[in-house]
């Protein structure tokens, strides 16, 4: 596993490799969400602020879903339907990468924390604390 605190840069994409982005990671902890959408679509959230996340190629792309409150963008590619990353409600000056979308094996240098996000309300604090 690297080192918790230590910057490591990351590259990933959509399944068909229309969508890349490059991200740097300074703390290797991503949340696994219960919430409906992140249970059927296996998000891993790595949040990160806008200046470590780089959109490589594949904007024109993407797609974006909203729901609820309208505030999460959730970004996804229209020819795979991969969601690489997305803007999360809880950090919305943020981008919120998913782990299973990074390159290679990067997901074994990350500890995986579980996050109670079907109840949402009551359990932000948590996620915008760690932050």
């Amino acid at each position: 596993m690297t080192e918790i605190n230590k910057e490591v840069i990351y590259e990933g994409g959509c399944h068909c490799g229309a969508v890349r982005f490059r991200v740097a990671v300074d703390k290797h902890k991503a949340d696994d969400c219960n919430c409906s959408i992140c249970r059927k679509k296996g998000f891993l959230h790595l949040i990160v602020p806008r200046s470590q996340f780089t959109l490589l190629q594949g904007e024109e792309n993407l797609t974006t879903y909203r729901f609820n409150t309208g505030v999460a963008q959730h970004k996804f590619c229209r020819t795979c339907g991969m969601h690489p990353f997305y803007i999360p409600r809880s950090h919305p000056d943020c981008i919120d990468v998913n782990v299973r979308c990074l390159d290679g094996d990067a997901i074994a240098n990350f500890e995986i924390v579980s996050f109670d996000g079907a109840n949402w309300e009551a359990n932000i604090h948590k996620l915008r604390d760690n932050s």
